[in-house]
């Protein structure tokens, strides 16, 4: 049993490190990338359609996002979608071509952002830290039902802190990351 619990608590870890690279990679330092626009929706005949699958995504350069419509008409729909996100984007059409230039971030607005990255980083460690309370409950409840001894109990617990605390120094280490993106000018 123990082994698989384990296994089992180790790949949730990994699952929330993941979902914080996620939702920091949606938090915007002032370099462009595609990823920014993911999760804008657009209005497709009717249906919310993910604006990459009615435009290309480009970068045009380090602080501009090219989006290229795969349909003529899809132009003011998607310069509509992109300006009514919440990012604070101001998109331009040039042609078939709409340019989604990234501004500059002043000093206040990448102290926001920092704050919005802690939390996200806070949430992880509390995810990660309730997988532990999760496994050792689990691991209690076998000792209470006689199904490992003490000392496999035990062992693995300690086992189960060195995973929590390798996880939470891993989030630590994506908010360093991160933050000094942010403050970078």
């Amino acid at each position: 049993m123990t082994p698989e619990l384990k296994k089992t608590t180790e790949s949730k870890m990994q699952k929330s490190i993941e979902a914080l690279k996620h939702d920091l990679a949606k938090v915007r330092t002032g370099r462009a990338h595609t990823g920014l626009l993911d999760h804008i929706q657009v209005d497709y005949y009717g249906s919310p359609v993910p604006i990459n699958q009615v435009a290309n995504l480009t970068l045009v350069d380090a602080r501009t996002i090219g989006v290229q419509p795969w349909e003529k008409g899809m132009a003011q729909k998607i310069e509509k979608a992109i300006r009514d996100s919440d990012l604070g984007l101001n998109p331009a059409t040039q042609g078939d071509l709409i340019r989604v230039p990234m501004p500059a971030l002043t000093e206040e607005r990448r102290k926001e952002l920092i704050k919005v990255v802690r939390h996200e980083g806070e949430n992880a460690k509390v995810a990660i830290r309730n997988l532990r309370r999760d496994a050792n409950a689990s691991l209690k409840d076998a000792l209470k039902k006689h199904e490992i001894p003490e000392d496999d109990e035990r062992k693995t617990q300690d086992e189960i802190q060195k995973l929590t605390d390798k996880y939470v120094a891993e989030v630590d280490k994506m908010l360093a990351q991160k933050e000094g993106e942010l403050m970078q000018v």
